[in-house]
């Protein structure tokens, strides 16, 4: 806010970390533009006190707030002011102390630490949907002590962060259809119950799991093709049939449920049980639900792949690289294609290229 003092007057909270006073306040989100500029895009690294702007990522966050209007959320923006500021409690004792005002002079200069593609998303968001003006993001004003200090805070507030794993990810995912789609498959499937990580995208040797989440998530979502106009109930159904089906064939999968062999010794031995081999199996799945083919018996084949990882003569090249498991685009696609010819199934234009390309390379 501004008052006719010529400053800026913020509601704020006076907390203290290391030995030094901090304030958090409410910004609205028409004064982000105006307040935190970005203006140091020409200055070399050593005299920045933050990364330079990825324009790239701007529209992606506009988007989401334009996208999700109504539940959006974002985090503290994190800052550094140097000028003059004062903070006025509003008494002496206790909490009233630690809540008041915090005042800014006109010509501070402030130097965003940590948010500023958010601030610049949100920038472009205004100019779609001025309706956000009124609402506000919280910031966190910390007092100016030198192009040092701001280049230190940088790395402490961005050394730290672990991006969440996609499998967690894709568990707390409340608006994509396929996350949810996936996590009803893992949770309902008979093939997939009691034996998918919901957190980890890789799995230990010592894990009891046999899957990822995210493995399940992109084999599944490989299942449908136009997931805007599916029916999610459907896919759900029609995915667990899938799955069920396939893992009659396996037999190991139901022997790891059944803990008679562990999830790190089938891993260790089989191709089936890897993220390159599930991928492609939703993609030999997906001809099959579009064409209708009756399930059973188009994949009663199965039983007699040999999915041994000792199997370089078959694998190497599809799902093997150098004798170790590798996920591709084109892996996947090999190691499909593969699955189909055993199945004796017709391969598209597309698999019938990559398969020309592999054999040419092996000759």
């Amino acid at each position: 806010m501004i008052e006719p003092s010529f400053e800026f007057v913020f509601p704020a909270i006076r907390g203290i970390q290391a030995d030094s006073e901090y304030y958090v306040s409410m910004c609205p989100l028409k004064l982000l533009p105006r307040i935190f500029r970005f203006d140091e895009d020409d200055l070399s690294p050593e005299l920045r006190a933050q990364r330079t702007l990825n324009t790239a990522r701007v529209p992606t966050i506009a988007n989401y707030i334009l996208k999700y209007r109504d539940s959006y959320v974002f985090s503290a923006i994190t800052a550094s002011v140097d000028g003059d500021v004062r903070f006025e409690p509003m008494g002496n004792n206790g909490e009233s102390s630690r809540i008041g005002a915090l005042r800014i002079g006109l010509d501070a200069q402030f130097v965003i630490n940590d948010g500023q593609h958010r601030r610049a998303a949100i920038e472009a968001a205004l100019k779609e949907d001025p309706s956000l003006a009124e609402e506000s993001i919280s910031v966190v004003f910390f007092l100016d002590r030198g192009l040092s200090r701001s280049q230190q805070m940088f790395k402490d507030l961005n050394q730290n962060q672990v991006k969440a794993s996609k499998s967690l990810a894709i568990a707390y995912d409340q608006r994509d259809k396929s996350a949810a789609v996936a996590r009803a498959v893992a949770a309902k499937s008979k093939a997939f119950k009691g034996i998918v990580d919901l957190e980890q995208n890789k799995l230990g040797k010592r894990s009891r799991k046999l899957f990822t989440l995210s493995a399940i998530h992109q084999a599944t979502q490989e299942l449908f093709a136009d997931w805007e106009q599916l029916d999610s109930h459907k896919a759900i159904r029609d995915a667990c049939r899938f799955w069920n089906e396939v893992d009659l064939l396996i037999p190991e999968w139901k022997l790891v449920r059944g803990s008679k062999l562990t999830a790190g010794e089938v891993r260790e031995d089989f191709v089936h049980s890897h993220a390159v081999a599930l991928h492609a199996l939703g993609h030999v799945g997906k001809a099959l639900l579009e064409q209708g083919s009756d399930l059973k018996q188009t994949l009663a084949g199965l039983a007699t792949l040999d999915w041994s990882r000792q199997n370089g003569e078959q694998w190497e090249g599809r799902a093997l690289i150098g004798g170790r498991i590798h996920k591709t685009t084109n892996t996947m696609l090999l190691t499909a294609n593969f699955i189909k010819l055993h199945l004796g199934l017709p391969l598209t234009e597309s698999e019938q290229h990559a398969e020309n390309l592999f054999r040419k390379g092996k000759a």
